[in-house]
């Protein structure tokens, strides 16, 4: 049985028993029997807060679970079993409230795990054969086909080579590597097949690299402590200080158990695990999955954001730009002959011209006779015109430019930009260039995140300085990385974790390290980018940035309201403690106090649910 079906068993047990012994002792069939029930059903959970206790305490952990022990002990000795059941169940309640709120949530590397590269295709003079990744050796000639996984890193042998570095650099547009140039593992084949020498081993490549790093941050990081064993030194001793002087003063026993009966600290057991419910369950709401209990505290401390740009701060796909269009010809019908012809295309380009063609309400016409040029264009024909689109080289050949396109050319030149060029009849009628564009909500997002008390804002990418710079410049941002590997994210969330809690926020296989190094990691998990959400403590599911503003905001109020329930409930326990200390109140009532305490502060604590002021600026 695992602890979660335990401490539900407990409070089971605590509530039957204490039903059970109720309708014992009304009947009147004896109050001895009532007694005995009531015992029987507090002695599980005695046993097991104690074995708690004492594995914490081995661990360095010492909470206010131990006032618990205590009062449910004392009134087992004192023969007042019916307040030590209720103690039972308002304890036991409380860690199961405790275990929804965190969800268990456990970190796991299974889906970037399942990403990894299995086969290799090693050429040898008899063929080639299909390998396990790890039996490859450096050195070892490999085939990689066109839509697989890079197994090692290595050496491109062929003439050229497209690839698709998204899942390891971030970079969204497929990339010409030429003859020599460097490839890594765990990049996409986004061409036609091609020959490579293996450089590395498997467990040395990059992308084992970043499997790795994720384990060793996630492994590095504090286990969540709850917010009530930040007062345990301090009320422990207290109250049985309270209690001690009761006894003495006033030489009955009985007063020294009222005292540790209403001073048992469910207000500190339940308030910040139910306000912590209510503030996972508004996220939740708001498209926003927070890991527990422990992530939207951390969150809530949070006062520098590094994000990521690719797929973060921009759409992180090839989005049009602009279209240059032949002086006789029309952009938008343009547009809709190079949409109609996309359709018969699996380049990564299609799906961005057809929703650019939609998005204008085209009407697209089938095309006929599509030939595709792999990695460089396609032609085809539609209604009757013969069209061909991709490269300059496939639609020009050693043409020059006409005029009117030189002007964009020159304007694009080094720009991390895709262009297609469209002939219509063998003659160049327009230009479309593709490049990542800025989220809608982005500027908003990071405005509302200033006032929500974020003080440090950074841009972190793996992006060359020009692409970095044409971002950066729309943006209030108090810093940029560029050309960050995943091993430079990793030190730049470190260094600054160093000087303040930091959030982390990234969609791509390549953040996840820095995710799981922050603070809180927060992946933008719309697209199914599974290694960062795996790796990332929030996951904002919906394909927006403004989540991520309304997750420190959720996370902030949820924190304070806890702490208010916290004060307020500790505020009520030591008026109790002090009435019960005069002789005011018995074991018994202390209890059903305590109880009301409790529904006190769980009515606080669910206003986390609602929205409060979340949304202002």
């Amino acid at each position: 049985m695992n602890e979660t079906a335990l401490r539900r068993a407990l409070l089971a047990i605590a509530i039957l028993g204490l039903a059970i012994g109720g309708a014992v002792w009304r009947t009147g069939l004896g109050p001895l029997e009532a007694d005995m029930i009531w015992t029987v059903a507090t002695l599980p959970v005695v046993v097991a807060l104690a074995i708690s206790i004492l594995r914490d305490f081995w661990i360095g952990r010492f909470g206010v679970d131990a006032i618990a022990l205590v009062s449910m002990s004392a009134a087992l000795l004192l023969g007042q079993p019916l307040a030590a059941v209720v103690v039972a169940i308002m304890y036991a309640g409380g860690t199961v409230l405790e275990d929804f709120a965190r969800g268990r949530a456990e970190r796991n590397l299974k889906a970037l795990t399942d990403r990894s590269p299995r086969v290799a295709h090693r050429k040898s003079p008899q063929g080639t054969v299909t390998i396990s990744v790890e039996e490859v050796a450096v050195g070892d000639a490999l085939m990689v086909h066109a839509g697989e996984l890079l197994p090692v890193d290595g050496i491109l042998l062929d003439a050229s080579a497209s690839l698709d570095e998204s899942a390891v650099t971030g970079e969204p547009l497929p990339v010409r590597r030429s003859p020599g140039d460097v490839l890594r593992s765990g990049t996409l084949n986004a061409g036609e097949t091609f020959s490579m020498r293996a450089s590395a081993l498997a467990q040395q490549s990059t992308y084992a690299a970043i499997v790795r790093m994720v384990a060793a941050a996630q492994t590095a990081k504090s286990p969540f402590i709850r917010m009530a064993d930040r007062f345990a030194l301090f009320l422990l001793p207290a109250t049985l200080l309270v209690s001690g002087a009761a006894w003495y003063i006033s030489g009955d026993p009985i007063r020294a158990l009222a005292v540790l009966v209403v001073a048992t600290p469910c207000p500190l057991i339940l308030a910040a695990p139910v306000a912590f419910i209510g503030g996972l369950s508004h996220a939740a709401r708001a498209g926003i999955l927070m890991k527990g209990s422990a992530a939207l505290e951390a969150l809530a401390l949070v006062r520098t954001a590094i994000f990521d740009k690719t797929g973060t701060l921009t759409i992180g796909g090839a989005e049009l730009i602009e279209i240059e269009a032949a002086p006789d010809r029309d952009a938008d019908n343009l547009l809709q002959l190079l949409a109609s012809l996309e359709q018969a295309s699996h380049h990564v380009l299609a799906d961005s011209i057809i929703r650019a063609a939609r998005g204008r309400q085209l009407i697209l016409s089938h095309p006929r006779d599509v030939r595709e040029h792999r990695g460089a264009g396609l032609n085809g024909r539609i209604e009757n015109m013969s069209i061909t689109a991709g490269s300059r080289t496939l639609v020009l050949a050693d043409k020059p430019l006409p005029g009117w396109a030189k002007c964009g050319e020159e304007k694009y030149r080094d720009k991390p930009v895709l262009r297609v060029f469209v002939a219509l009849g063998g003659r160049l009628a327009g230009v479309f260039t593709f490049g990542d564009a800025l989220r809608v909500d982005a500027r908003d997002a990071l405005g509302k995140l200033r006032s929500a008390g974020i003080a440090r804002m950074i841009m972190l990418t793996g992006d060359d300085s020009v692409a970095t710079g044409r971002i950066s410049a729309m943006l209030d941002l108090d810093a940029v990385v560029a050309d960050a590997t995943p091993v430079d994210k990793v030190e730049t969330v470190r260094a600054e974790q160093a000087l303040a809690p930091t959030m982390m926020v990234g969609d791509g296989i390549n953040d996840a390290p820095a995710l799981a190094a922050a603070t809180v990691g927060v992946a933008m998990g719309a697209r199914g980018a599974t290694a960062s959400s795996e790796a990332a403590d929030v996951i904002v599911l919906t394909d927006r940035l403004q989540p991520v503003a309304d997750a420190v905001r959720i996370a902030r109020r949820t924190r304070a309201i806890a702490l208010q329930s916290i004060i307020a409930g500790l505020a009520l326990s030591g008026l109790a403690m002090i009435a019960a200390a005069m002789g005011q109140v018995t074991p018994v009532a202390g209890a059903l106090i305590q109880e009301g305490i409790d529904v006190a502060v769980i009515l606080n604590a669910l206003r986390a649910l609602g929205d409060g002021h979340l949304g202002r600026t």
